[in-house]
């Protein structure tokens, strides 16, 4: 049993990158191609699209996007708010990550967004998780 689908996700997106596959597949979930979503926007990853698997189930495609010479974009790519301790941030609270070189998607009430449009529309939420 899958505990927290969302850790699951940002696993199989390390290990994809981790032998330099093109795409990978994960379960698909309203929130997990949200997540994805915001990734690509933000220029971390290079597609999402969604498909079916051979047995049927609905799957979101991912493709991860590499830089010169096959160097996975993403360097870090962490968990923050867990199902066993979760984590909020208020607006004035909201991290900078990497000095603003990376960053924290936030589940706010506006949906999800990154860490410098929360603190440009004066919002907090669970951070999801860190990205550098």
């Amino acid at each position: 049993m899958q505990t927290d689908p969302i850790a699951d996700m940002l696993t199989r997106i390390r290990n994809a990158q981790a032998i330099a596959e093109a795409s990978v597949d994960v379960p698909a979930s309203k929130f997990k191609k949200a997540i994805a979503n915001v990734l690509v926007r933000e220029g971390y990853l290079k597609s999402v699209e969604d498909a079916t698997s051979a047995d049927g189930h609905p799957i979101i495609r991912i493709g991860i996007k590499y830089g010169p010479r096959r160097t996975p974009i993403i360097n870090k790519l962490t968990r923050v708010s867990k199902p066993g301790r979760r984590a909020y941030a208020k607006a004035k609270t909201v991290p900078v990550v990497r000095g603003g070189l990376g960053i924290a998607i936030l589940s706010t009430s506006q949906g999800l967004m990154v860490d410098r449009d929360a603190r440009r529309q004066n919002m907090g939420g669970e951070i999801v998780c860190e990205v550098w």
